[in-house]
């Protein structure tokens, strides 16, 4: 895509000229008008600007004075910002109770909005705005989708809180529930504690599933260098908003689109960051659905065999000791890559959103050795990954785990089976378990629950009771970020499907080595005939509305839980229409 010689835009192969070229269209252009557009705006490339911008929790409050700050990027290039929202999602809202079904369901909805209104109006290219756990891989599954012209801006982390001299997040709220119910924190000091660990505007401050989908975000190239590394409140943060709106008016220019950036080495890239950072399960989950939409094959075992060689480096929350917002200060992504890159351990002839390869953005940086957040490649945290994957007869289609900061890697003992998080939960809280006990969840798949949920609550109950070394926990659902101990996810295939998980009775034997990368379910392969001829799919309270449907069209975890064909189907992309 070039300029004319007059500096104008020569829009005859952009999508916005369906609806702004020609005398057919001048109805069209009325409504243009009717915003205050004049020619020159409507003559010019149309930019939408999508953002999550609401008010159901911080991690999106900041969202809309940075979506503003792109547009005037977009303005300064030369280009026609169409600013909109869509919805999403606060996963720390929805913990532990039915709303929890709910969050990756936002993921599709929002990825068919963004997909939809860049459709529907003809817009040219997509910069995306997002701060929260579903909306990051939401936002850039849409940009790969459609493959116009696209960049990412994550909104920003939350400051930690302080709490009696210590800085905290919200991690320790949900452990502190497992505390009280241990008696071991007083419920006045868990009110203390609540109206203390979130200060202001930002996703949760660790390297929970915003801030691991924030650094893959830049390690894939849609992401300017060093934007996700200022804390939401930080005013600097709407350069980098202006800075990411000019870019996309130069991959415009240059028809630079998401496919030519997020290539199958880009995807490898971001498996060792999720992997170096000691980043959220979650990752093995959306990695692959947004390959899915580029028509890439990148399965959670293509994940898991890329984390397990990777080493972990970034000494973050919860796994480690330091706040997202020290991940910034220490360099943020340049430093890791650099260090990763010289290591041989990522690609670096991959494009960015820069309209430079990812070698090219980090000439000049150098390892900075006055920070020890983020280690050299010599001296890691640990030689694997801080996420592995596990395998085996209770997992034929894997799971997920993270490591990084677990001594507890290794555990064989007896079944405790619940069929729903509610049930475990409050067999937690009543301490209703035994040291050495295997708790496993079922019937909470992206089928079965549905709506795959996260079991933050429990897990930090768990924690917070003090015994997450002496137990292991299982379950065909997911886990938060934020979770600590030996707690398996994404078994597959989920019971719904009737996969071994869904055959478990209390008291069966199960061995978990997370260094070998198995699970394995001690019970003679012909018992477990017998129990599956005895097997029925639960039936849920869902028969209608959006999780209905969702549960109707969503696939096995290990390929993301999609719910469409995806790239390799397709037979037109929306940029070449």
């Amino acid at each position: 895509m070039t300029r004319n010689p007059d500096g104008t835009w020569d829009k005859s192969k952009l999508p916005s000229r369906h609806v702004t070229e020609g005398p057919s269209r001048a109805p069209h252009r009325s409504y243009l008008y009717a915003m205050g557009l004049g020619t020159r705006e409507i003559n010019q490339p149309f930019v939408g600007v999508a953002s999550c911008w609401n008010e159901a929790a911080p991690c999106n409050t900041s969202l809309m004075r940075q979506a503003h700050a792109v547009s005037e990027g977009v303005k300064a290039a030369g280009g026609t910002p169409r600013e909109f929202c869509t919805i999403t999602f606060t996963d720390g809202i929805a913990m532990g109770h039915e709303r929890m079904r709910s969050t990756l369901v936002s993921r599709e909805v929002i990825a068919d909005s963004v997909e939809l209104t860049i459709r529907g109006h003809s817009y040219d290219a997509l910069v995306g705005v997002a701060g929260c756990d579903k909306s990051l891989p939401g936002m850039m599954m849409a940009m790969l989708r459609l493959n116009v012209p696209s960049a990412f801006l994550y909104g920003g982390s939350i400051l930690p809180g302080v709490w009696r001299g210590k800085e905290v997040t919200v991690q320790d709220i949900f452990e502190g529930v497992g505390a009280h119910s241990a008696g071991t924190m007083s419920l006045e000091d868990l009110c203390d504690l609540e109206q203390h660990a979130c200060p202001g505007d930002g996703a949760c401050g660790g390297q929970y599933t915003a801030n691991t989908m924030a650094c893959v975000s830049e390690a894939i190239g849609l992401a300017l260098p060093l934007s996700s590394a200022l804390p939401a409140p930080y005013l600097d943060r709407d350069a980098y908003a202006v800075a990411t709106g000019k870019a996309v008016m130069q991959l415009i220019e240059r028809n630079i689109r998401p496919r030519d950036i997020c290539t199958r080495e880009a995807f490898e890239n971001a498996a060792v960051v999720v992997a170096a950072t000691g980043g959220s399960t979650n990752g093995g989950l959306h990695l692959p659905a947004m390959a899915h939409e580029a028509g890439i094959s990148f399965t959670l075992r293509d994940v898991a065999e890329i984390m397990r060689r990777t080493p972990y480096l970034a000494d973050l929350m919860p796994g480690g000791r330091y706040p997202a917002k020290k991940m910034g200060e220490a360099g943020g992504m340049p430093i890791l890559l650099r260090t990763l890159l010289d290591a041989g351990l990522i690609h670096g002839d991959c494009m960015t959103v820069t309209g430079k390869t990812l070698r090219e953005n980090l000439e000049g940086v150098v390892f900075n050795e006055d920070q020890d957040v983020i280690r050299p490649v010599s001296n890691p945290l640990s030689p694997t990954g801080g996420v592995v994957g596990v395998w085996g007869s209770l997992a034929p289609e894997g799971g997920i785990v993270k490591v990084a900061g677990l001594g507890h890697t290794k555990h064989r003992g007896p079944a405790r089976v619940f069929d729903g998080e509610e049930a475990c939960f409050a067999a937690v809280e009543a301490r209703d378990y035994k040291p050495g006990d295997v708790l496993v969840i079922r019937y909470e798949g992206p089928r079965g629950g549905p709506g795959m949920r996260e079991m933050l609550s429990t897990t930090a109950a768990i924690y917070g009771q003090g015994i997450s070394d002496k137990v292991a926990l299982i379950t065909d659902g997911r886990f938060s970020g934020a979770t600590r101990g030996l707690c398996i996810g994404h078994v597959g295939p989920e019971a719904q499907a009737g996969g071994p998980i869904a055959l478990v009775r209390d008291g069966d034997i199960i061995n978990i080595d997370c260094d070998a990368g198995t699970i394995d379910l001690e019970v003679d392969p012909i018992e477990l005939e017998h129990r599956a001829r005895d097997w029925k799919p639960r039936v849920t309270d869902y028969a209608t509305g959006a999780i209905w449907k969702f549960s109707q069209t969503v696939g096995p975890a290990y390929l993301g839980a999609v719910t469409h064909p995806g790239g390799v189907a397709e037979r037109h992309v929306y940029a070449d229409i």
